[in-house]
């Protein structure tokens, strides 16, 4: 039977204290066995990546094509999907499905309209101007699935934001092309450069470029291991969106809150992943009761009862707090991707959460929903990277520029703590370029602040 682990607090802190920063997790016996066939060597999973983003820095084109060949078992001579891809996709595409994607389009680009701001923070002669990134590159993943929402979720923001490009990045099929799906989507967003290309080689393709590709500024998107390494690894030569880990899932249920609903919601997590966490906490024990009975019931009828079964085995847990208080404190300290309230505090507790990725709140806002039509971005900080980080946004396109416009007097009355500060840290040519502009202003006494003339 599969079944949620019950967890003290005090021991349920013990074992995830520190044990949620991003690291390289050790491969599983056959992915090592085959990174020793393909490189001929014993060898982590950042050092293939490392060494497959060097090839394609160095090679392109041809570096990608071998590297495609080799991991995914096709031969792509050319990774740009025909002009004519996209549109025939849509064209092919179950109308069910076409709508359900429209639907989930016309809410997501809702949402983030609404973050829409450029506008200049400060005066213009002191102050911040936000420009949209020039060109952006979002992955999606492939393989065993088609992630049309992803496409949606990722390619969304950047038009909002304004970026000039946009590029899609999916591995190919065993016929070289996307996977429809992934093309129908570009397609109801307009965008027309897609490419067959997965893994860590096309994260290398994005940052650095190829003879076909043009090199993008920030990389997004969610992937495996190996992608995710792939975009450590370029992080400098390209900005990234951040290091995914697998899917996680926090629900705190209050009294009140419907058993069946939260081990509904704790597998639909799990299913995601072997690696994927789901947790609950409540501060009522005939309430744990209920909720591990319904889980055990749930997890068994899933499609993927095997992977849930392995993820529960190591991430299912149920932990009794003495409260809500100390509640708070567990979802803050773990810092989930996901995390839901329902019950009776659903509503109370909403505004007091300070570390989630995402927030449903009530029994109507499942996570499944937010994942393609709720609204709000589905690409979220995991691994504990919710104590500083956030969904996906219209502002992770947007790059701010500082702009300063001095005038005479301002640049005479600074100059004399400028040059003191510059010659207080041996930076004489400092001192020099402020005093070419203004004679003997630079040498003249720095007053106390506050007092006329002071620096300010």
């Amino acid at each position: 039977m599969t079944a949620l682990t019950r967890y003290e607090v005090a021991r349920w802190r013990a074992m995830t204290r520190g044990a949620r920063r991003f690291a390289e997790p050790q491969l599983d016996r056959e992915s090592q066995r085959r990174l020793g066939e393909l490189f001929g060597r014993e060898l982590s999973a950042d050092e293939a990546v490392r060494r497959i983003v060097t090839d394609v820095r160095e090679r392109g084109d041809a570096a990608v094509r071998e590297w495609t060949r080799r991991l995914d078992g096709v031969d792509v001579a050319e990774t740009r999907q025909p002009a004519d891809a996209p549109p025939a996709a849509w064209q092919a595409l179950d109308p069910s499905i076409a709508s359900a994607l429209t639907v989930a389009r016309d809410r997501i680009r809702a949402f983030h309209e609404q973050q829409r701001d450029q506008r200049l923070r400060g005066t213009p002669d002191l102050g911040l101007r936000g420009m949209p990134l020039r060109r952006a590159g979002c992955y999606v993943p492939g393989g065993r699935a088609a992630y049309p929402s992803t496409v949606l979720m990722n390619v969304i923001p950047a038009q909002v934001a304004g970026v000039d490009s946009v590029v899609v990045a999916s591995p190919p099929g065993s016929d070289s092309r996307v996977h429809p799906a992934v093309l129908a989507a570009a397609h109801l967003l307009g965008v027309g450069e897609v490419h067959a290309i997965g893994g860590a080689q096309a994260v290398a393709a994005l940052a650095y470029g190829t003879e076909s590709i043009r090199p993008v500024d920030k990389i997004v998107g969610p992937g495996n291991l190996f992608v995710t390494l792939a975009k450590r690894a370029v992080l400098g030569a390209a900005g990234i969106d951040g290091l995914a880990g697998p899917s996680e899932i926090v629900v705190v249920a209050s009294d009140g809150a419907e058993p069946h609903h939260v081990a509904a919601d704790l597998v639909s997590q799990l299913e995601h992943d072997p690696l994927a966490w789901a947790v609950c906490v409540t501060d009522s024990p005939p309430l744990a009761r209920r909720i591990e009975e319904a889980f055990a019931v749930a997890a068994a009828a899933a499609q993927r009862a095997g992977i849930i079964a392995e993820a529960a085995g190591r991430h299912g847990a149920l932990i009794v707090s003495r409260d809500m208080e100390e509640a708070l404190e567990l979802v803050d300290d773990f810092a989930p991707e996901h995390l839901e309230l329902q019950g009776a505090a659903a509503e109370s507790l909403a505004d007091r959460v300070r570390c989630a990725g995402a927030v449903f709140v009530g029994a109507s806002s499942p996570v499944a929903i937010g994942d393609y039509v709720a609204g709000p971005n589905h690409t979220l900080p995991t691994g504990g990277a919710a104590r500083y980080a956030g969904p996906l946004s219209v502002m992770d396109f947007v790059r701010w520029s500082s702009v300063t416009r001095l005038s005479p007097a301002e640049l005479a009355r600074l100059a004399p703590a400028a040059c003191r500060l510059a010659e207080a840290e041996g930076l004489h040519g400092h001192t020099a370029s402020i005093r070419a502009r203004t004679g003997d202003a630079g040498a003249a006494t720095v007053e106390i602040a506050g007092g006329e003339g002071a620096a300010s």
